[in-house]
């Protein structure tokens, strides 16, 4: 009965546990776990532009990519329906140098329309877009 002590109060016998080594144990069973799990790295994979010594002589053509309020899609001010979106997007994935793609929604246009746009791009292997035009969103 060394971890039991016992007491006399108002006449009833009263048993206690000693916890401290049940949490001794549990403190270096917290610390084993601790030190056994793999260390666990978060990383996420950014391609990353060249620095400037890596600038290529080719400047790449600039695209201005438009989308109206209404759901109009817009290359270089000329009116496009998705498929032929799809297509210039599909040749300026697979150009040397890619086209710098400056996309321009409208403050009106719909977040669907936009984010369709944005996704046709991705599938179809374009990585040299970014959003202009942003001025019009603080008003």
């Amino acid at each position: 009965m060394a971890g039991m002590s016992t007491k006399q109060a108002e006449g009833d016998p009263m048993m206690e546990i000693n916890m401290t080594p049940l949490i001794d144990v549990m403190l270096v069973l917290l610390t084993l776990l601790i030190i056994t799990l793999p260390i666990q790295t978060h990383a996420v994979k950014l391609d990353m532009p060249a620095g400037p010594g890596h600038e290529s002589p080719i400047k790449p053509v600039v695209v201005n990519l438009g989308i109206d309020f209404d759901g109009t899609i817009l290359w270089n001010g000329s009116a496009v329906d998705r498929g032929t979106l799809d297509s210039y997007f599909y040749d300026a994935g697979l150009a040397d140098p890619q086209p710098e793609i400056h996309l321009n929604p409208n403050k009106l246009a719909r977040y669907d329309t936009v984010a369709k746009v944005l996704a046709d791009a991705q599938r179809l292997g374009v990585k040299k877009i970014g959003f202009v035009g942003l001025d019009q969103y603080m008003q």
